[in-house]
């Protein structure tokens, strides 16, 4: 999905065999800012790691590889949608969006965390993983299948969620690094992502 503007008709061919509605897509800088959609395909393109809305009529999306794609739903018919890299984490991504969700209305929120990289494949230098578990608890420290300090961004972002009062209700348990059937740029440097996208029915 390299044209993500969807002028490329096969683009455009693949998002309606998904979801048949304007996509508002995010061009992800690993930041905190939030999107919220009033209007179908409002929003697409904006810098942001997070989109959240309450339009029937409109479809949520970010893109992924190694990173955590996390799915927000709420019985107030508020959803949303984050891209959680650590800097992403670090920066407050996931505690942006329940703010956002919960000024649209939203006040039960439950999540889904999709196939992202896991300890055993991420290795992580000793400096930054000390600045991430400052940030986010000692807990997101794990350890390479080789011995490693790495960092659990699973982990992570269930800490981050309980810390806000969000359930993760379905957990993906698919590590990016270690399935044929998912991109990841650690491991195998592929450009190819996976597209999370949120809707209501």
């Amino acid at each position: 999905m390299a044209d993500r503007s969807g002028s490329d008709p096969v683009v455009q061919a693949r998002r309606r065999a998904v979801v048949d509605r304007p996509w508002t897509w995010l061009t992800q800088v690993h930041g905190a800012d939030v999107v919220v959609v009033a209007g179908p395909g409002d929003g697409a393109g904006e810098p942001a790691d997070a989109a959240v809305s309450v339009r029937s009529d409109v479809a949520l999306a970010i893109v992924t590889a190694d990173c955590a794609p996390v799915a927000f739903a709420s019985p107030e018919g508020v959803v949303g949608v984050a891209h959680a890299g650590w800097r992403g984490l670090v920066a407050g991504v996931l505690e942006a969006t329940v703010t956002a969700m919960r000024g649209a209305g939203a006040r039960t929120i439950v999540a889904a965390l999709g196939p992202c990289i896991h300890a055993e494949c991420y290795p992580f230098g000793p400096s930054d993983l000390d600045m991430v578990a400052e940030r986010l608890g000692a807990e997101v420290r794990g350890r390479s299948a080789a011995g490693q300090p790495a960092l659990d961004i699973p982990r992570a972002v269930r800490l981050v969620l309980r810390r806000v009062d969000v359930d993760v209700v379905v957990d993906a348990a698919v590590c990016t690094a270690c399935s044929v059937d998912h991109w990841s740029w650690r491991a195998r440097q592929e450009r190819g992502r996976q597209a999370s996208v949120v809707w209501l029915p």
